[in-house]
């Protein structure tokens, strides 16, 4: 999504008004908040499908 807006991370971190620990987070896949997550959307002007996948946890037990 950044390279379709001609944006760089820092770029993101000063339009979404983001702490450079949140930065992180997203450089490494931390999870982030709901809240961050809003930001970003704002900040990119797209949906939170257009910046987040989910991908299951291949540890957790699918019959409960």
């Amino acid at each position: 999504m950044l390279i379709n807006k001609g944006m760089k991370k820092t770029d993101l971190m000063k339009a979404a008004h983001l702490s450079p620990p949140t930065l992180a987070k997203l450089s490494k896949n931390k999870p982030i908040d709901s809240r961050t997550l809003d930001k970003i959307c704002s900040a990119l002007n797209c949906q939170p499908g257009d910046v987040i996948e989910y991908i299951p946890d291949p540890k957790e037990d699918k019959n409960g």
